[in-house]
């Protein structure tokens, strides 16, 4: 369906507004067109590339930690309190080119988000405090407040500096300049686009784009990669056939890390990513609601108005379409398996044309991340299995705990 047809649903995300803003997320219509179409170029492979090298220092620096954990004989880690500290420290890198160590201190501004996303998550399930008037009485609803305050105050401060040193003409020769000296980072491309018209993006719209990249762009990495991880650890062959995969890439480089040429490189390692994308889709619901009758193949309607909820996790889970889907395979990727098989059987990233925009940076971000992990680290399943908790991202109730064992030459 097109945008048009089928927009977003409000209620679903409405929550997010006083946060997000009117983000690519949450606006709809012409002004969720014209921002789609500036922002693209910020997602194109050229911005993406400078990006791989902030990914491997990220993933290093939460090695590190990992290292000095089991030194002092902590084995057994939670994933996604790890990898979310880890994605937001890279997101901080690739947004606002502004190092914060938030893997290493605490910082209050991540800290923000981190509890933004967890009251958004806790108030979707309390009905009695849907309605603003009475959410904002309560201690969360003040809480949300506060946070959503501190976090606009840092992106705004950010957007303040970066727009008075920026050039009033040549901005052409400002980005050249610019990315052969640093990575080019997305405030930059934010307030260097312009539309047909020669227009820009005002302050406001920087903002809420630049907060809705942070909100959408750690949770669901950080979930997708938990969960990777999770399922190479119950699945051992795999991930010993990931890690030679690795090993053999990079046999004969140092300082071993991933290059931006070598994420073509790295198939069987691809194919265990999106078949755990697959089993454990990071949005495992989507929401729409149609502005018009829609008829179904069969001759059913779906009438105008009606706000539909779409089940990832059920698409994924669809016997007809994926045989035995509770079975953790990877092979269903081999590209002999993927002929004739709908493109809509597998949509981690959502379809259409309100999909993930960031779809590519995400794979990226994994691939390094998970390759790098699997080269320093043996994951274990841990002795108690994981119960799915599907919040507006796909959890574990209680943490995702693993195992973790460093090999030899991750230690060096």
């Amino acid at each position: 369906m097109s945008a048009a047809v089928a927009p977003k649903n409000s209620f679903f995300y409405e929550f997010l507004k006083p946060w997000l803003g009117d983000g690519l997320l949450l606006s709809a219509g012409d002004k969720w067109s014209r921002h789609r179409r500036m922002l693209t170029p910020a997602f194109h492979f050229n911005i993406l590339k400078s990006y791989v090298k902030i990914f491997n220092d990220s993933a290093k620096v939460m090695h590190a930690k990992w290292q000095c954990l089991i030194t002092e004989g902590h084995t057994r880690l939670n994933m996604f309190e790890h990898i979310s500290l880890m994605t937001l420290d890279s997101l901080q890198k690739c947004v606002f080119s502004f190092d914060s160590n938030c893997q290493e201190k605490p910082i209050g501004y991540i800290a923000a988000i981190l509890e933004l996303s967890a009251l958004v998550a806790k108030r979707h399930q309390q009905l009695f405090q849907y309605k603003d008037f009475v959410y904002y009485l309560t201690p969360d609803g003040q809480r949300f407040r506060r946070a959503c305050r501190q976090v606009h105050d840092f992106t705004d401060a950010v957007i303040r500096e970066r727009r008075r040193t920026l050039p009033d003409e040549g901005a052409d020769d400002f980005l050249k300049a610019k990315a052969k000296t640093k990575t080019l980072d997305f405030i930059d491309v934010l307030l260097l686009t312009k539309d047909e018209d020669g227009t820009g993006l005002s302050d406001e719209d920087i903002r809420a784009e630049a907060d809705t990249f942070m909100f959408a762009g750690h949770d669901t990495t950080a979930s997708g990669l938990s969960w990777v991880l999770y399922n190479l650890a119950k699945h051992p062959e795999y991930q010993e056939r990931c890690r030679q995969e690795v090993e053999e890439l990079l046999k004969d480089r140092e300082p071993k890390e991933i290059e931006w040429d070598d994420l073509t490189q790295l198939p069987f390692l691809t194919m265990c990513i999106k078949e755990s994308l697959r089993l454990h889709p990071p949005a495992p619901t989507i929401s729409r609601r149609c502005t018009q009758d829609i008829v179904l193949p069969d001759g059913r309607v779906i009438p105008k108005g009606v706000i539909c909820l779409i089940s990832i996790f059920g698409i994924h889970h669809n016997p007809s379409v994926w045989p035995d889907p509770e079975v953790y395979d990877p092979f269903r990727f081999d590209p002999e398996h993927i002929k004739g098989r709908s493109p809509l059987a597998f949509i981690p990233f959502s379809a259409g044309p309100r999909n993930c925009i960031g779809q590519s940076f995400a794979m990226t971000e994994m691939k390094v991340v998970l390759a790098l992990t699997l080269l320093r680290f043996r994951v274990l399943p841990d002795k108690e299995e994981p119960r799915r908790s599907p919040e507006l991202i796909l959890r574990a109730e209680g943490g995702l705990w693993l195992r973790v064992e460093p090999l030899s030459a991750g230690a060096q």
